[in-house]
């Protein structure tokens, strides 16, 4: 049966719990893209380099690659629901202290710790999702892919609404919603049951000893540096008012969400997740160098366009990781994310740096290096990748709130 159609049978009839914890999720992926139509808007109010800003994003995808080793330590122990409702309250307080930064240094500091809560409910929410929802969970699951989808889409545009006013409105906003949230999930959630084996802070390092688990780790480290040069380091090429940057990155997450819901898993099936990761890849290096080089208006084209490739590799990124490994599924999640997000922190950081050192163009010539260095891995290590990427069953798996459906 096709998730998608048993999905959308029972995709409305859930709990207030599954409402609840989904809505929570929609701010939690919101966060993600919420600063980029304000970057240029940051820098000018706190007098910051292009550089200093993005360590927005660099300090909260440091502490979330780390974060990754804690977070089914944590979970195992004081079950989903106090998990999710910690991570919450650290949105809450650190949301709203980043509004009230009087200094870069302070804004980066604070989205570290709001980093910390993101990791801690992101990556609980779909296991007490499916453990509530009601029809089976491939409607629980594509509940939170269009909870994710939303939430990467609108993020910008709410970041885009609240900071032509002021850079500080998009902060106290998500602390706002982010408050709404606990409360609901507090009212509507009921405990979830703890796993029967709890989780150590070691298993996540020890499930990357399994050699396609690593692969794909290694390759996605690579892919996920292209990725976030894009998010971070875009906003400041276009140079556009936080309304017309919202709008390019709304665009940019639509197609994330049509292409990672909707078309990967059909090339998938077609043509095998080795092939599809490749060529994409190869792809998102094409528009990347693109972008870099082309004038106002292709730079803009190219930046949307980058996000059906995004969308389509991390589909496939998130079944090569769960389905390539023997470890349990939350550790080899774990692992995975705690290697790849180091390229996520790095990105930011080193993207202006190398405007700075060089020009404008070299930071996108890198980051076509980067996703082809990604192919090359997939390339090289396919043997070791064989094992579930061209021989997909029917499943459900999911990382870092990108939920995959294997048909």
């Amino acid at each position: 049966m096709d998730p998608f159609e048993e999905g959308a049978g029972g995709l409305l009839k859930q709990p207030k719990s599954v409402w609840a914890t989904a809505g929570a999720s929609v701010v939690a992926f919101m966060g993600i893209g919420l600063v980029d139509p304000i970057l240029p808007s940051i820098a000018q109010g706190l007098n910051a380099t292009a550089s200093q800003v993005s360590l927005l994003f660099t300090s909260y995808f440091l502490i979330t690659a780390v974060a990754m080793l804690v977070t089914g330590f944590v979970s195992s122990r004081i079950g989903g629901k106090k998990t999710l409702l910690l991570g919450l309250a650290f949105v809450v307080v650190f949301a709203g202290l980043a509004g009230t930064s009087g200094s870069v240094g302070e804004l980066v500091g604070f989205r570290a710790g709001w980093g910390l809560g993101n990791a801690l409910f992101v990556s609980t929410a779909l296991a007490v999702i499916v453990g509530a929802a009601a029809g089976g969970s491939a409607a629980a699951i594509l509940l939170y892919e269009s909870a994710l989808g939303l939430g990467m889409a609108c993020g910008p545009l709410l970041g885009a609404l609240l900071g032509d006013a002021s850079w500080r409105y998009p902060f106290f906003g998500t602390a706002f919603l982010m408050a709404v949230g606990f409360l609901c999930i507090t009212v509507f959630l009921k405990e979830q049951p703890k796993p029967a084996r709890k989780t150590s802070l070691l298993d996540p390092v020890k499930a990357l000893g399994h050699g396609g688990l690593a692969s794909a780790a290694v390759s996605a480290f690579f892919y996920n540096y292209t990725f976030f040069t894009v998010l971070a380091f875009t906003p400041f090429v276009l140079n556009m008012t936080p309304y017309k940057s919202g709008a390019v990155f709304f665009a940019w997450g639509v197609l994330l969400a049509v292409f990672s819901v909707i078309v990967a898993p059909r090339l998938q099936k077609r043509f095998g997740s080795l092939k599809v990761l490749g060529g994409s890849l190869v792809l998102l290096a094409a528009d990347v160098l693109v972008l870099g080089y082309g004038s106002h208006t292709t730079a803009v084209v190219c930046t949307i366009l980058s996000g059906a490739f995004i969308g389509v590799n991390n589909t496939v990124y998130t079944e090569l990781a769960l389905g390539v490994s023997d470890a349990p599924r939350p550790v080899a999640s774990a692992g995975y994310n705690f290697v790849r997000w180091f390229a996520a922190a790095a990105a930011p950081y080193f993207a202006p740096k190398i405007e700075e050192w060089t020009d404008l163009h070299i930071p996108f010539v890198v980051a076509a290096v980067t996703a082809v260095a990604g192919a090359v891995v997939v390339v090289v290590r396919r043997k070791a990748l064989t094992n579930e990427a061209e021989e997909l069953e029917p499943k459900h798996a999911t990382e870092d709130g990108v939920a995959v459906f294997a048909n």
